[in-house]
């Protein structure tokens, strides 16, 4: 029996919905990849077993980032570059999240205060950091976005991956206490200043519509604005990792996840989706319970998390800014006595001894390509 995809959903009712929707350049994409992934329109290959004989046909994949079938591979890309970026020391997870009237700004100005979301995220993390009160270091900040709850809500939230310490002025590396990086209420009260600070000053560059029209006015944003100043802003941050290799393999689940995977489906009949999800006000397993969406709710509900074009949701900061990551680590490593990562040399032996792109199912052997199948649609050239 083959499982319930979102592409099956969205073959069924995707171009219905676009024709009854104003969707964007970005989502119109997202709908129309996820449509034609392994299917014989994007092509594929023809594979062959050297083993038992058995033939395959292997269509290509979209690699679209909203796409649920292509994120896998995207992740174990990924974890590769960023395994020789380890550290010997502690780990942490710090979760930011946007109080609910602040996502309500960004649900209509989503790269605009998702880009401040990041830069305020990280300005907040290295200030505190950066105060002898507390470390006096500069650290290094690895920051994923997600706008989703489990139940394809509008969620904005930043995960956070910080090394335990950093470098004093002096290049020296100095780690902090053992099970505790940063005081939490001192990250809210700051994260809150400075977003709010910010968003007030980005003011004249955001867009409303709808109930939100009447914040045009500056005066009517500022006071729509006074209960979130009210209120702590919730900065979680989890235990520490049991030990640096179980750091990215934990975060590339977080970077390359979208709204909802396949395996969350559970069926798809006369126009209602029924998915699982997560009730994190309940304990135990009655966290788990499935939820039932009329099939232009789901589709609507998963395309307000297609990003904007272009917009990068994988950042890094402070030690691991990209202009100077590779000087920085090193000067880490030497502080630390650790020595670099192995340069693989992409020699003949090297390339003999790569696992095989594609593997029988029957037999396991790697399978040899006999005919390269060309696609049968191509995307329309801009004007």
């Amino acid at each position: 029996m083959t499982h319930l995809e979102v592409a099956d959903i969205v073959r069924d009712r995707g171009d219905a919905f676009a024709r009854t929707r104003r969707l964007s350049l970005g989502q119109l994409k997202a709908l129309s990849a996820i449509e034609r992934c392994r299917s014989a329109e994007l092509g594929g290959h023809v594979l062959a077993c050297q083993s038992c004989g058995e033939t395959h046909i292997a269509y290509n994949s979209c690699r679209n980032r909203h796409c649920p079938k292509c994120q896998g591979s995207a992740a174990k890309r990924w974890l590769a570059d960023r395994q020789a970026e380890l550290l010997p020391v502690e780990y942490y997870h710090i979760v930011f999240t946007l109080p609910a009237l602040v996502a309500d700004v960004a649900f209509q100005n989503p790269a605009s205060v998702y880009n401040l979301l990041f830069k305020v995220t990280a300005q907040t993390l290295r200030t505190i950091a950066a105060d002898p009160k507390h470390l006096g270091v500069d650290i290094g900040v690895t920051a994923v976005l997600h706008t989703w709850g489990s139940a394809m809500t509008h969620h904005p939230h930043l995960h956070c991956v910080v090394p335990g310490g950093g470098l004093t002025p002096q290049g020296q590396w100095l780690p902090c206490k053992r099970g505790y990086l940063l005081p939490v209420p001192v990250l809210s009260r700051l994260f809150r200043r400075l977003f709010l600070e910010q968003l007030i000053a980005l003011h004249p560059k955001l867009k409303f519509y709808g109930a939100l029209a009447p914040l045009v006015q500056r005066m009517a944003f500022k006071d729509y604005l006074k209960p979130v100043r009210q209120v702590e802003w919730v900065v979680y941050a989890k235990r520490p990792f049991a030990g640096p290799e179980a750091v990215f393999s934990y975060l590339a689940l977080y970077t390359h996840r979208i709204a909802i995977s396949n395996q969350r489906l559970i069926a798809y009949d006369h126009g209602v989706v029924t998915f699982k999800y997560k009730d994190y006000r309940r304990k135990g397993r009655e966290r788990y319970r499935s939820m039932q969406l009329h099939v232009d709710e789901f589709l609507r509900r998963f395309l307000i998390h297609v990003l904007p074009l272009g917009f990068h949701r994988i950042r890094y900061f402070g030690l691991f800014a990209n202009h100077q990551r590779r000087r920085r680590l090193q000067q880490v490593r030497e502080t630390l006595n650790v020595p670099p990562p192995e340069v693989d040399n992409a020699s003949e032996d090297t390339e003999r001894t790569k696992p095989p792109v594609f593997v029988c199912r029957t037999c396991g052997v790697g399978m040899i390509i006999l005919q390269v199948l060309d696609r049968s649609r191509y995307a329309r050239a801009p004007p």
